[in-house]
């Protein structure tokens, strides 16, 4: 036996057993994130950031170029890379990752407003960036993660204590700003608006075709958050409150179907016997389903919107019905609470 042969070898294999195990996309996610911690949703060709492709060079430019002012939690930025890093810790125990984590976590923490609620983007206060966001689950998709390091569950159970403690405390301000801006109609609580002022907490539209207006989809989710938490009083009438409005609410008869025609979605609402959707939006003041167009014009019929908001938007859904029939029955049982 070749005595040097076997000790090099010996050798090589230890030294490869101890080289740091990487993840092909974490990697990548280390690569944008930006220098406050948090990350852009877009690529160069506006699309959002796929960690399965290249790295984009001109994408790369557009950070350095733009620095923080990119950083957002819409379109699950950031939320998105935050739980990714943490899986790929998990995974090959790469300090580098949850260090990553741990940044962008801050970069949470740092954004959120006295008052509890969380802007679209930050430092970026441009136009509606700076409005307290439950658009596209926005809000709730950070108090999921900042839950989580809170109570050491999913995964994050990693992070540094002091996260925790400060974690715990910014759900407790999350929690009372989405319990003070559930919005009243007719002197009863309903759900909530997509989107409110930073400062009076007053719900407020954001792009042309988003006006102000109750979101069901989005408030179906800070329900489910809701339903996370201690049941107190307070949040017991909120829960209760919201989904007697999705009961009263719903649109019976009527489906929802997206196909696919030619590569281009094809979104139809159409009678069907024993279905049950709800508009994406209603009317604060009368209740009834509304729809904003590309010219800032609002709607209350669908069939007036313009062919490619139509079909370029998700204007129904179906979300309150597991919402309604599951989990609330499930929460009631749980907590040993009465209709």
């Amino acid at each position: 036996m070749n005595f040097k042969l076997t000790i090099a070898s010996f050798c090589l294999i230890t030294s490869a057993s101890f080289a740091q195990v990487k993840d092909t996309l974490a990697e990548k996610m280390m690569v944008y994130q930006l220098p406050n911690g948090g990350w852009g949703k877009h690529t160069s060709d506006k699309k959002n950031a796929d960690y399965t492709k290249k790295i984009d060079p001109k994408l790369l430019k557009i950070i350095k170029a733009t620095g923080n002012d990119f950083a957002t939690i819409d379109n699950n930025a950031t939320s998105k890379e935050i739980n990714g890093l943490i899986k790929a810790y998990q995974t090959t125990k790469n300090p580098d990752y949850l260090k990553s984590a741990e940044r962008g976590i801050e970069y949470l923490l740092s954004m959120q407003y006295d008052n509890g609620g969380f802007p679209q983007y930050f430092p970026n206060t441009s136009i509606y960036r700076k409005q307290v966001t439950y658009n596209d689950n926005a809000m709730i998709n950070v108090l999921m993660i900042l839950y989580n390091v809170a109570e050491g569950t999913d995964g994050f159970e990693v992070v540094d204590s002091k996260l925790k403690d400060r974690c715990k405390i910014a759900i407790r301000k999350g929690i009372q700003c989405i319990l003070k801006t559930q919005i009243v109609q007719n002197g009863k609580l309903s759900i909530w608006a997509d989107q409110y002022n930073e400062i009076t907490l007053k719900p407020e539209k954001a792009r042309a075709f988003e006006p102000m207006s109750l979101a069901t989809g989005e408030s179906v989710n800070i329900v489910k958050f809701l339903m996370m938490q201690p049941a107190s009083p307070e949040i017991e009438k909120s829960i209760k409150s919201a989904i007697q409005w999705f009961r009263d609410s719903k649109i019976t008869g009527y489906a929802y179907e997206v196909s696919n025609v030619d590569g281009k979605a094809v979104r139809t609402l159409s009678k069907k016997e024993g279905s049950v959707v709800w508009a994406r939006f209603y009317d604060i003041p009368t209740n009834k389903p509304v729809f904003g167009d590309r010219d800032g014009s609002v709607k209350f019929n669908y069939e007036e919107v313009s062919e490619e908001r139509r079909m370029g938007y998700s204007w129904y859904n179906e979300s309150g019905t597991k919402l309604i029939e599951k989990e609330y029955v499930k929460w009631l049982k749980k907590n040993k609470i009465s209709e």
